[in-house]
Formats: C-alpha cells, sequence, structure tokens
C-alpha cells in the first residue's frame, strides 16, 4: 500500500518510470504514444527545466502526475496544468490518486503556483468527480472538444 511518505516529486533520474507509467496510460486508453523510450528523452529534458514536474506515488512506481507551469497574465505567479494523473489499474481505489494530488497542490503552493487546471472527458464522470472532491471547478467547459476544464486556486499554508 502506498501511503503520504511514498509520494515524492520526480527528479531526472525517475524520467524513464514517468514515461513508462505515461505510456502505459496512454496504451490502456488506445491513445497514440510515441513510446517509453521516446518519452523518457523527452523527459529527462523536461524534468531539468523550470517548467515541468512530476509526481511519483509508490516504489515501484505505481502512479504518476505530470505538470506543466505556465506565466498568466492574470496572477502573480505561475499556473499549472495537470497533463496527466494515472494510477494503474490494480492500485486503483486505493487513495493513490488523492495521495498524489495532495502532494501536487502542496508542492504548487510552495512554488508559487496560484491556479491548477485540468482538461477532463465531459463523459468521464469518474475523473469529474475525483477532481470535484478536490475541490477542483468546473470552468468554462465550452471548447468546443468535448471536454470539461477545471481549476483549483492554490493557497500556501502560513
Amino acid at each position: 500500500m502506498v501511503g503520504e511518505r511514498d509520494v515524492r516529486r520526480a527528479t531526472v533520474d525517475d524520467a524513464g518510470a514517468v514515461a513508462r507509467l505515461l505510456h502505459d496510460f496512454n496504451t490502456e486508453y488506445d491513445v497514440e504514444t510515441p513510446g517509453p523510450t521516446v518519452l523518457a528523452e523527452r523527459l529527462t529534458t523536461l524534468l531539468a527545466g523550470p517548467h515541468t514536474l512530476a509526481i511519483l506515488a509508490g516504489g515501484p512506481p505505481v502512479g504518476v502526475a505530470l505538470v506543466t507551469l505556465r506565466p498568466n497574465v492574470w496572477f502573480a505567479g505561475p499556473v499549472a496544468l495537470l497533463d496527466e494523473l494515472y494510477v494503474v489499474p490494480a492500485e486503483r481505489g486505493a487513495g493513490i490518486g488523492s495521495a498524489i494530488i495532495r502532494h501536487l497542490l502542496a508542492a504548487m503552493a510552495v512554488t508559487g503556483v496560484e491556479r491548477v487546471e485540468i482538461n477532463v472527458d465531459e463523459e468521464d464522470f469518474d475523473a469529474r468527480r475525483f477532481y470535484e472532491r478536490h475541490g477542483f471547478s468546473a470552468t468554462d467547459p465550452d471548447t468546443g472538444e468535448g471536454a470539461l476544464s477545471y481549476s483549483r486556486s492554490v493557497v500556501a499554508d502560513g
């Protein structure tokens, strides 16, 4: 079982593990993937920079979140896009996704992020309920792509 202490920010050395989970995610849902080798190469570069971070859960990792940061004129700090959140099927329902979200939000607050956004497929009611349980709410869902955009403000403790 993965506990809170088993959730951590990934380093460049974790690029292969992050890549494998992201590849498995796309494969599970029949979405194209360039493969774990290409993803690992990209992640090695991205994770070394200031605009991409990943959160891993478990050892060996069984869950991942991938986040990109961008400046935004409406906020003093960057806005984060939760690009991916994935937990392997055998571990779902054990609170791993929730642990990843809690760790992610804490990391974003420390980083100065004021808003976290995510796009969710309109028909993915389980994902919508999951994010709503964690304080995200729907914003302008009229994207024309059949997806909802969720966001949540991030406030640092203190």
